[in-house]
């Protein structure tokens, strides 16, 4: 197996519950994140394991459309998403820890991991798996930034 973790973090003015409350509303993230194009929710009810949706996103000059699914919730403080695609396996955890009343350290990890592969696949992800990594970091410094200012923007008195 070979793979990549990426972790980022950032402070968010807002309570913890307010970022959570942004991070969870799956039906909205095209609303949210600028990164993200269209969302398809494929199960009802509020956010918990098992929440699964379709989450399309323009990635390298196209579209790239994944099944993500909610396999851990700890709510307000973890939530861990899930998915696959061409035999990769992909994992995200956010963990939301309260620096105050009205600070939020909002932590963001990622991993990729390749499953069973040809030595061709393993070739290609020695040599561009680094590329790649660096392309989903700044995505993920893009999330970070957009579900802050969500936050934030909902934290500001009216």
């Amino acid at each position: 197996m070979s793979g990549h973790r990426i972790d980022l973090d950032r402070q968010v003015q807002a309570s913890v519950e307010v970022v959570w409350e942004v991070l969870t509303d799956v039906r909205h993230a095209d609303r949210t994140l600028s990164g993200v194009q269209r969302v398809e929710v494929l199960t009802d009810g509020p956010y918990r394991v098992g929440t699964q949706w379709r989450e399309t996103r323009r990635m390298f000059g196209k579209e790239a459309t994944e099944q993500m699914e909610v396999t851990a919730v700890e709510a307000p403080s973890r939530t861990v998403v899930e998915a696959d695609s061409s035999g990769v396996h992909y994992v995200t955890e956010f963990t939301l820890t309260p620096v105050s009343a009205e600070m939020t350290r909002l932590a963001m990890g990622f991993s990729a991991e390749q499953g069973r592969a040809s030595l061709v696949h393993k070739v290609l992800w020695a040599l561009f798996g680094r590329m790649g990594a660096r392309a989903t970091a700044k995505v993920m410094a893009q999330d970070l930034q957009d579900v802050a200012a969500r936050a934030e923007e909902l934290s500001r008195p009216s």
